[in-house]
């Protein structure tokens, strides 16, 4: 890419997307196409053409999504399958036939199978079942790989894919009801230090293995994939280090400064005991993380400490 090529972030007030549009601007690109899905609503197949026929952006992060927990993927299957499937064959397709460069469309580690061997390596893709909680969320992101495959093979298209392991950072979700462990425990232990409680209970025995990469990383790795893969399936995106959600507890308690005691309530379900990435695919073509877990935590921390819904 060069810094003056025009870049459309699709989801770019996300986590993703806000962090990818931060760091190209770092970087010195200056030619963003951004619009809300107020503007434009990506499910609308002739609002997407026209945005792209006006705009004809060359290169392409597709991070818009419908996101949510696991209670959100299970409640409202028809809206997550529909809603990714067709945002993403909109863009997919509008890309092709206004000819952009390239085109790099972000999956989920929830693409592998439930049982799929630890770690989790590319070939492991579609050689199982899927966790039934989020299968139709990830059968809309497995559609996405193959729907770029599918226009690589049959019109030449540069469209690649990469699959990130689980995500922290700015613009992270903190409602208790439907976020992920990492924030979800973040601010447990900061309303409870704040509240001076005794106690903070986390969910499960503690014993699960989790990989965390903070979104800034995430942003640099799609970068440097735009700019250094052209191949067709994908590239998972972590750390290749997990932690249990025990010692995740421990290190978020020390960095919030929380005196009391941590209780594992092993009534509550663990989910699968481990999911980490193999990330050797990725590291052969030259890209490593740079941001350590506590070093990321803390600076997420003083940010989350800083925002106005604290």
């Amino acid at each position: 890419m060069n810094l003056t090529d025009k870049i459309y972030i699709a989801g770019h007030n996300g986590m993703v997307g806000s962090a990818i549009l931060r760091t190209l601007k770092a970087k010195g690109y200056n030619n963003f196409l951004l619009k809300r899905s107020d503007e434009v609503d990506l499910r609308n197949q002739q609002a997407v053409n026209e945005l792209f026929q006006k705009e004809k952006p060359a290169y392409i992060f597709l991070a818009a999504a419908k996101v949510g927990g696991i209670q959100a993927n299970n409640t409202y299957r028809a809206d997550f399958i529909y809603d990714n499937l067709i945002m993403e064959a909109n863009v997919i397709h509008a890309a092709y036939v206004n000819q952009a460069t390239k085109l790099l469309f972000l999956g989920s580690s929830c693409i592998y199978p439930k049982n799929a061997p630890q770690p989790l390596k590319e070939e492991y893709l579609l050689t199982g079942l899927l966790e039934p909680t989020n299968e139709p969320y990830a059968i809309a992101k497995i559609a996405g790989i193959k729907l770029c495959d599918a226009y690589r093979a049959q019109y030449g298209c540069n469209f690649i894919s990469a699959m990130p392991t689980n995500l922290y950072g700015p613009n992270d979700n903190y409602d208790l009801s439907n976020s992920h462990v990492l924030p979800a425990l973040l601010r447990k232990f900061h309303t409870a230090t704040v509240n001076g409680d005794p106690g903070v209970t986390v969910w499960g025995s503690g014993a699960p293995l989790r990989e965390f990469l903070h979104v800034d990383d995430m942003a640099e790795a799609c970068i440097f994939l735009m700019n250094n893969f052209e191949e067709e399936g994908y590239v998972n995106v972590g750390t290749g280090h997990d932690l249990s959600i025990g010692d995740l507890a421990l290190m978020i308690k020390k960095i919030t400064g929380f005196s009391g005691n941590i209780v594992f309530d092993k009534s509550k379900p663990d989910g699968t005991m481990r999911k980490l990435m193999d990330v050797s695919k990725l590291s052969t073509l030259g890209w490593k993380y740079s941001i350590d877990l506590e070093d990321g935590i803390r600076s997420v921390y003083e940010g989350y400490k800083s925002a106005s819904f604290v």
